[in-house]
């Protein structure tokens, strides 16, 4: 195997131990930092929610009261959680958010639609246990499609709210009328009784992760080609072609062609053995000329 060989082989065993350790350790980053994107993006939109819940319950409910206890038809628009999720509805409308799906998945909902699963319910009941605990995030399975979820604990921090959901006897009348006394009530001032999550399918996040991969390892293969292009050109520049010019000195030199000569070397380790091999050439021509002048005696 000529060194040539040799040298690309090792730089190809080089190249794809790198890939695969690069390439499992690059995986993991972008896919961790398309999930933080996704988080991002999720809490921005949490806090959009929650301004128009906050709109919602302190200029929207006032008005509408009067008219809630009057009237046997309900105004769910007077209801934050109903606003806001339909405010999402239209904010899904906008591409890069269409596959964004938000729930206040409530323990005790007056609206069924809110009502938790037990995964979503056993999310509320961490946030209860650890109040300290901001948001989480993570992957569930729902009708056989992965998702990726952001969780942030929904907190009753207003008077307001306990209008309608304190006792059936304090909810207004149209509320009672719609929704019935049997869910939706209990709730006490600073309890965690929902929590806000946000999914997103897993399959939108491992594609911008996917992509992203594909695009840097093709950019390290444009780099390793470069790389081992030009390595080849210097190896057979200052290595191969000067091995080639000894070896041929050499063998000139072994037929007894004493004018042979190596030229000009650098001062590196080829220049070094170039100039013993030329040392040993004068040393072979004076040995020569030694054993000719003894044959003539």
């Amino acid at each position: 195997m000529k060194i040539q060989t040799k040298v690309n082989l090792i730089l190809v065993i080089v190249f794809i131990g790198g890939i695969l350790i690069s390439g499992t350790v690059l995986s993991n980053i972008l896919e961790q930092q398309a999930e933080n994107e996704v988080t991002s993006k999720a809490i921005i939109l949490m806090e959009i929610a929650n301004s128009v819940r906050n709109y919602t319950n302190d200029r929207v409910f006032p008005l509408l009261l009067p008219r809630l206890d009057t009237q046997q038809e309900f105004i769910p628009e007077s209801i934050p959680t109903y606003s806001t999720r339909e405010v999402f509805e239209y904010f899904r409308k906008n591409e890069e958010y269409a596959n964004f799906l938000y729930k206040d998945a409530t323990l005790n909902p007056l609206n069924l639609r809110d009502q938790a699963d037990d995964f979503e319910a056993d999310i509320v009941q961490k946030f209860r246990q650890n109040s300290g605990l901001q948001n989480l995030s993570g992957f569930r399975t729902l009708s056989g499609e992965k998702l990726f979820y952001t969780a942030r604990p929904f907190e009753i921090k207003k008077q307001t709210c306990l209008s309608c959901h304190s006792t059936p006897e304090a909810a207004p009348k149209s509320q009672i009328a719609t929704y019935g006394r049997e869910h939706g009530y209990g709730w006490k001032l600073n309890n965690i009784v929902a929590t806000q999550i946000v999914y997103l399918p897993s399959d939108k996040i491992f594609k911008s992760a996917t992509q992203a991969f594909f695009v840097s390892i093709g950019i390290l293969v444009v780099i390793f080609t470069a790389i081992a292009t030009m390595m080849n050109l210097l190896l057979k520049k200052i290595v191969l072609q000067r091995i080639k010019k000894i070896a041929t000195v050499a063998e000139q030199v072994s037929i007894g062609d004493m004018d042979a000569n190596f030229g000009k070397q650098e001062k590196d380790e080829i220049g070094v053995l170039a100039e013993a091999i030329n040392r040993m050439k004068y040393s072979l021509e004076i040995a020569i000329n030694m054993l000719n002048n003894n044959k003539k005696i």
